[in-house]
């Protein structure tokens, strides 16, 4: 299996523990978790954003790392929103035993978030960054 089926084997599995959270659900005023978002969309909602995988693999074992990032985009409260929202994703995300298709994760780790004011637009985003690593099932 290549390094995209893995990158989208992720993805999968992140957007399903997101939308299956009841808790981040009431937070964003329903299941409002997207890939890309719709036009009419109203924050808050959260985006899988950028992903970068590369190869891992030694000698007798297969394995990618992936850095990837979840956006929480929000307009109220100052920035009081997008990183209460921000914080449960951490906690629904980081350390999960998220089950994915093909492939097994090795480790799934919080690295960093980055909260700002967009002027441009009066929205605030709030950008969470993982680590992970997956193998071939």
């Amino acid at each position: 299996m290549t390094q995209l089926s893995s990158a989208l084997a992720l993805r999968g599995a992140v957007f399903q523990r997101l939308a299956g959270d009841a808790a981040l659900a009431a937070l964003l005023g329903g299941p409002r978790i997207y890939d890309e978002p719709p036009r009419a969309a109203l924050p808050p909602y959260v985006v899988l954003a950028e992903i970068e995988t590369r190869d891992l693999s030694g000698d007798a074992a297969p394995a990618h790392e992936h850095a990837f990032a979840l956006e929480v985009w929000s307009r109220q409260g100052g920035l009081s929103e997008a990183l209460k929202a921000a914080d449960r994703v951490v906690r629904l995300v980081d350390g999960a035993a998220l089950a994915l298709d093909g492939f097994r994760l090795a480790t799934l780790a919080w690295s960093t978030t980055d909260a700002q004011r967009i002027a441009d637009n009066d929205l605030r985003r709030a950008a969470i960054r993982f680590r992970a690593v997956t193998e071939p099932a």
